[in-house]
């Protein structure tokens, strides 16, 4: 079945460390990528699409979505499957420097800071993320903040 290849762990709110970082290998980002994440948003700017008038442009070639980049980012930093936590959303998501076909980018997402849930402290807290991409070349091509919704110990463990 396809669930015996998920690992899963149970890390509560109390387990998780302000510092605690990791990192991911390399993708290249292809030009099939651009093409695939287009037809999924209906998003065909030139500044993606057009070779020709990218050559014209002081890019001088085309650009992934920021779009895609974040969506590939955040798959790459998915791994263990933790029933303890789900996403909250991202906040601060800045788009730094433009990603080419060609590119390949690396992620490292790192604990910054954990919040009590103001409305239920004793059950849930949010753990803050700073996911960070850098292209092969070391450069910071984008950075945001994940936010997740953690379960406390005791909110609901027999």
């Amino acid at each position: 079945m396809a669930g015996d290849f998920v690992n899963t762990i149970d890390r509560w709110y109390e387990d998780i460390e302000v510092g605690e970082r990791r990192e991911t290998v390399g993708r290249t980002i292809t030009e099939a990528d651009i093409v695939l994440h287009a037809g999924q948003t209906g998003d065909f700017f030139p500044h993606h699409m057009d070779a020709e008038w990218m050559a014209t442009q002081p890019a001088g070639q085309r650009i992934a979505h920021g779009t895609l980049i974040l969506s590939v980012a955040v798959g790459m930093t998915a791994g263990d499957i933790n029933p303890q936590a789900m996403s909250y959303g991202y906040d601060r998501i800045r788009f730094i420097r433009p990603v080419f076909i060609g590119d390949t980018i690396r992620v490292t997402a790192e604990i910054t800071d954990k919040t009590a849930h103001a409305k239920r402290p004793d059950e849930y807290g949010y753990v803050h993320e700073l996911v960070s991409v850098v292209n092969q070349r070391g450069e910071t091509a984008m950075v945001l903040t994940h936010l997740y919704l953690v379960n406390r110990r005791g909110s609901g463990d027999a």
